[in-house]
Formats: structure tokens, sequence, C-alpha cells
């Protein structure tokens, strides 16, 4: 994949991407925070390689998505992907840090809102991710700049719920605000990343990837430009027993609180810090979920791409 033949302005889409755009076949987004800032090494590059191969095992093609050398990278090579779990220094890339770090011409991993800005601008609809940020606990006004895309980007995010060290009912109580559907995949409760979830009801369930791509359609067909959640629960036999995971949550907060960690430093911070409580149990969890999205996200794109070259669909024009 070492051609490039989409470049406008700093928005560089690999070969592979741009002819299956162009084509209508399937594309997957994937972020590239959980090789740099997620785990660590192999094991960061072994799982984005995994979700790449669980993409392509469902008919999709994946499109991994970094900043590298001054471009917003639509696509990487199995050598980049490498790079960015070895780099040391690979600066978090949100919304409004893709500016300076573009111009810069440095090495970013981008988040789930700064991913879904470039799947919009390269035509894709569908991302796969662990799980996304949103309300922060605590009373300080911390809200992750994933929600202000879910609300203005039209692309759909496959994910386990937000991550568990978040507010999670505050937070879904924000997707609501911003008119952002949440779609069950083949559950009625939202799951909480490392758990299925218990007391959170989803705002639709869909049992197929079918019927899913048809409410994303749907949602775009009439107009609406908001993204979608889809939960996807994480799979059975690797769910974490919720009370060990509150309670490396709560120990984390103190630490972090204790630490002076604050802002986009606290995520990863209590993950980090709930690996080392349960043992590396959760980021175990946290491999097979984020694997298990990508797999379903691609079945989500292959129907959503189906439905599109459909004559009705054509019919309906874009959505």
């Amino acid at each position: 994949m070492t051609d490039r033949i989409q470049a406008t302005g700093h928005l560089l889409v690999a070969d592979e991407v741009s002819e299956a755009l162009a084509a209508g076949r399937a594309v997957v987004a994937l972020e590239s925070t959980i090789i740099s800032h997620g785990m660590p090494y192999p094991d960061n590059v072994s799982t984005a390689m995994a979700c790449e191969a669980a993409v392509r095992e469902v008919g999709a093609v994946p499109a991994t998505v970094a900043v590298i050398d001054g471009a917003l990278r639509v696509g990487l090579a199995g050598n980049e992907v490498e790079m960015l779990g070895l780099a040391g220094e690979v600066a978090k890339v949100s919304l409004r840090d893709l500016g300076w770090v573009l111009s810069g011409a440095g090495v970013g991993a981008t988040t789930v809102a700064a991913t879904m800005h470039a799947a919009e601008l390269a035509g894709i609809r569908v991302f796969a991710t662990g799980g996304i940020g949103g309300v922060h606990r605590g009373g300080e006004l911390d809200v992750s700049a994933d929600l202000t895309a879910l609300g203005t980007i039209p692309v759909a995010v496959v994910c386990s719920g937000p991550k568990a060290v978040l507010d999670v009912a505050r937070t879904v109580e924000a997707l609501e605000t911003l008119g952002v559907p949440v779609i069950g995949q083949g559950v009625d409760m939202l799951p909480e990343f490392w758990t299925r979830g218990t007391d959170l009801p989803v705002s639709a369930r869909s049992d197929d990837a079918t019927r899913t791509a048809a409410i994303l359609d749907a949602h775009w067909g009439c107009g609406l430009t908001t993204g979608a959640v889809v939960a996807n629960p994480i799979p059975v036999g690797h769910e974490l027993d919720r009370d060990m995971i509150a309670a490396a949550i709560e120990s984390g907060l103190a630490a972090a609180t204790a630490r002076g960690v604050r802002g986009r430093d606290v995520t990863p911070f209590l993950l980090t810090h709930v690996a080392a409580a349960t043992d590396g149990r959760s980021q175990v969890a946290n491999m097979a979920l984020v694997r298990d999205n990508a797999a379903v996200a691609g079945r989500i794109a292959v129907a959503l791409s189906a439905l599109r070259a459909s004559p009705d669909t054509r019919e309906r024009g874009p959505g």
C-alpha cells in the first residue's frame, strides 16, 4: 500500500481504500489512539492488525487513520502501524489538534472525533473503536470532543459503549440532547465497555447488520446529519466482574487526583491503572471487544453498501 492516489489538501487516502470507495464497496475506518495511547507494545500493534484482519474477513476494507508527515492518512501500511506502536512521542490528536499537528508535519494518533472527521472527508460511513469518550466523572465540566463529533458528523461509530471510566449515564443524556441514536446491537441495554451493562436502555435495538444498516440509511436519508452509536457488547466470556472494575476505577480516580492528572490525560491514566489493578485482565478484555467491534462494523458496512447499491435506494438519492 505504498502508492497514494487521492490527495486533497492534507487528506491522503490509500489507493486500496480510494478504489473501494469509488467502486461502492464497504470500508471501515479504524482509529489509532489505541495503538499509540491505548495499550503497550506489542499488544497495541497486534490488536490493530487483528482489527484490520477482522474487517477483511467479513468482506470490507479497513482504513486505519493517523497523522503522518503532515498528512491526515486514511489507510496505513503494516510498517506504519508498527511505527505508531513503537514511537515514543506521538501526539494524541482530537479535532482541535489537527491543525497544529498537520502544520508541523508531525506524527499523531487520531481519537474517535478526529477519526470520524477523516472518515467523513474520505466518504466512509462506518467506524469501529473500543469505546467512545463522553462526560467525565466529577463536578467539573469535562466533556470529550467525541460527543461534539457525534453530534455533527454523519458517521456510525461501532463501539462497546462509552468507556467505563466516564460518567456513563450523563454521557447517554448528552447523546440524547445531541440527537444521536444509540443502537443496541443485539441488546436492549447499553454496554458499558468491560461489562455488558444493566440499567441504561438504548434508543433502538437491532439484531443483525442488515437491520442496523437500514436504520443508518434511513437516519441519514431523511436529512439528519448527526452520527450514530452502534453499541456492541463485549463478547460473552470476556466480560469482567462489575465490582472489580468499579473498585479499580475508583482507586484510579483517587490516584489521578493525587497526582494532578487532569483533562485529556485522565482517560489513558485510568485505563493504565485499571489494567494494573486487574492484573491485565481489562486489557485482554479490551483487545477482545475492539476486535469484535471491527468485525461487526465490517458486516454493517457491507450491508450498507449493498443497500445503497439497490435500485430502490438509488431512486431515493444520497443519504
